[in-house]
């Protein structure tokens, strides 16, 4: 074999070659992940609500004043503003809870 056949690898070339092969890497594990079914493109699993209760108590007015009740307790919105809104949501479907 000829000697200029035998050309030893630098530094640069080896962190070249590691290179390659973590993006190849990456690629395949970026496709396998893309293509599995079951979830959709781009999108992380949403964290599970409680369900809302069904029956005939349940009127238009309820998962509005779940909201609200969420609302307070989150603190998004004040005591007045809390009590305004109920009274506005209860005149709307005609009665009281």
């Amino acid at each position: 074999m000829p000697r200029s056949a035998l050309v030893p690898m630098t530094g640069l070339a080896w962190m070249g070659m590691g290179l390659f092969w973590l993006v190849l890497l990456g690629l395949i594990v970026w496709l396998v992940l893309r293509l599995l079914p079951g979830r959709p493109q781009g999108a992380l699993p949403a964290p599970s609500a409680p369900a809302a209760p069904a029956g005939p108590a349940t009127s238009g007015a309820e998962p509005a004043l779940a909201i609200l009740d969420r609302r307070l307790a989150a603190g998004e919105v004040d005591v007045e503003t809390y009590r305004t809104i109920r009274a506005t949501i209860l005149e709307g479907r005609g009665g009281a809870r």
